[in-house]
């Protein structure tokens, strides 16, 4: 069949948009070519609220059929942490078929080059974001985020990290010259002359293993480095979390087909329940690239039993806030309120330990004591989602039972500064819906270490006293050496505490936010600009998204003969 979407039309359409994704990772600067609210999306039309929830709920009761070879049963059965049964049934696979099938693709995509990879990623991409209100039900009745941020971090903020990706695989596969003339002088004698090819080759095929709380924003960046740099990928979704991935898929192998390439290229492993297909995936020889978000358990077990693969992995870590001094008390208190009640603390990268001194803090308000600042800070998570609606729209819904339960269990590790109460969903009654807890513990005790050396995943955070800002720089550097962490925070006035926590991020290769007061909070970073992680610290391996995320997706293989 010829293909319906010719390189010419690819390159004329998506380079520009190219072009300027290479020049932000450059400049570091602001920009996305993706919109971040709902508006730019069409009043109505194919992009508004509600076609996209007319479309999402269309899917129920469907079976998606991908087309994929070796299909050899159907799997379904996710449930909403909403409440509503999704109701959506995926392709099962026979491996012995499907990778075979995907393998057979490769050739001609790698000779493809690395510029019309890129442009037919971008045409994905283009096309995922044509349909950003569904993917935003999909995300949200997945993941338990609220509809907002289900759009924002599912849509247009994860296309961004999908599109980062792209544009970091095209520099690295362009760093050489597909083609040089070499001439070495040889005196008297005639030079030496060869020329040489080089040619990126992908490493094999690369498999997304998906995560349950942002299923997009963390699958797309593995999703379109390895795919950009010619690998096949294999997209293995988590088992409540299939629907978001399920129709990137589809979208892909679409695009891929009218681009006159084999749509096996890209594929889906869903799987039986309790099946737990990642580990056989994991280890079969044809899986030669892992992208993994998820808990450390799983993760250090890629990392040592995959031995054939390049493993990427984003794993847990102790996120922590040193509160030492402050010039904005107020913003303060409302920039963190609002980090830890973000999508129920259900983020990698929200704060969990909050060291603070206790003889207390300077601020513009004067000192205030451990206690106060305690206190205040509860009054303002109060304060933030005393509202019902504000507190849903902001709380979305917890993710799983286990999270409920560590939420549960933590008000019996110290005394409770603030408590946990449940929030009513109207539109959602079954939704599990729970506010923060904050709970006081001694850092000079080594009865509450355990507790706060611990990951917590949830809303769950510890106000830590601390006996002076060096014992909480002390603390925080044992913390991120031997639990890792994906985000620090400080808010000091203090230019000698500020250098000390430099100094530690620095050496132990944690990314820093001070004294965070506005509109930009420590647990969100932006795509281009801001590194996810940075892979030298025990929480990942990698960095969302830098040249080692890519460059080691395909290697380069020169051909050489006499000019």
């Amino acid at each position: 069949m010829a293909a319906e979407l010719t390189a010419h039309q690819l390159i004329a359409q998506h380079r520009p948009t190219l072009d300027l994704a290479l020049e932000t990772i450059r400049t570091r600067a602001y920009w996305s070519p993706h919109p971040e609210h709902p508006k730019a999306y069409g009043e109505n039309g194919s992009l508004d609220t509600a076609a996209g929830k007319a479309a999402f709920d269309a899917l129920s009761g469907t079976r998606l059929d991908l087309g994929q070879p070796g299909t050899d049963g159907w799997v379904g059965g996710e449930v909403s942490p909403y409440g509503i049964e999704l109701g959506v049934e995926y392709p099962h696979a026979d491996l012995d078929v499907l990778l075979p099938a995907m393998q057979a693709g490769q050739k001609a995509w790698r000779d493809a080059g690395a510029e019309l990879r890129a442009m037919v990623c971008l045409e994905i991409l283009r096309r995922i974001a044509d349909r950003t209100m569904e993917f935003a039900q999909a995300v949200m009745h997945t993941s338990g985020q609220a509809f907002m941020m289900a759009f924002q971090a599912g849509g247009p903020h994860a296309q961004d990290r999908g599109m980062e990706a792209v544009a970091y695989a095209y520099v690295e596969q362009s760093r050489t010259p597909e083609t040089a003339e070499w001439t070495k002088p040889q005196g008297k004698r005639d030079p030496l002359a060869l020329t040489k090819r080089f040619t990126p080759v992908p490493r094999g095929i690369g498999l997304v293993v998906g995560c349950n709380t942002f299923p997009t924003w963390n699958g797309y960046p593995g999703l379109f480095a390895s795919l950009a740099t010619g690998n096949a990928v294999l997209v293995k979704p988590h088992p409540r979390a299939v629907l978001p991935l399920a129709l990137t898929v589809q979208v892909a192998r679409d695009v891929l087909t009218e681009a006159g390439f084999d749509p096996n290229l890209v594929a889906l492993a869903a799987e039986r329940p309790g099946e737990g297909i990642a580990k056989t995936l994991a280890t079969r020889p044809e899986i030669r690239i892992i992208d993994y978000t998820g808990s450390t358990a799983f993760g250090d077990w890629l990392e040592a039993n995959a031995r054939q693969a390049q493993v990427y992995t984003e794993k847990a870590g102790v996120n922590t806030v040193i509160v030492e001094s402050t010039d904005d008390y107020k913003g303060m208190l409302a920039n963190l309120a609002f980090s830890l009640s973000l999508y129920s603390g259900q983020m990698c990268t929200t704060p969990q330990n909050l060291l603070i001194p206790r003889d207390g803090i300077r601020t513009d308000q004067g000192d205030k004591t451990y206690d106060e600042v305690t206190a205040d800070l509860a009054r303002a998570v109060d304060g933030l989602l005393g509202d019902d609606a504000r507190a849903n729209a902001l709380l979305g819904a917890i993710v799983n039972p286990d999270v409920k339960a560590r939420l549960e269990a933590a008000a019996g590790l110290g005394e409770v500064a603030l408590a946990s109460h449940e929030v009513a969903n109207p539109e959602f009654p079954d939704a599990v819906v729970r506010t923060p807890v904050i709970v006081k513990l001694d850092g000079a005790k080594p009865e509450d270490e355990a507790a706060y050396t611990s990951e917590c995943f949830g809303p769950v955070s510890f106000a830590v006293a601390v006996d002076s800002a060096d014992h909480a720089v002390e603390l925080l550097r044992r913390s991120v050496r031997e639990k890792g962490a994906m985000t620090v925070g400080a808010y000091t006035t203090d230019p000698e505490v500020e250098e000390a926590v430099q100094e530690v991020c620095l050496d132990e290769a944690a990314q820093l936010s001070l004294n965070l007061t506005g509109g930009v909070y420590v647990n969100q970073t932006a795509a281009f600009s801001d590194f996810h992680g940075s892979g030298g610290n025990p929480a990942a391996n990698a960095a969302l998204c830098d040249g080692a995320f890519v460059a080691n997706r395909f290697r380069v293989v020169e051909v050489r003969r006499p000019a």
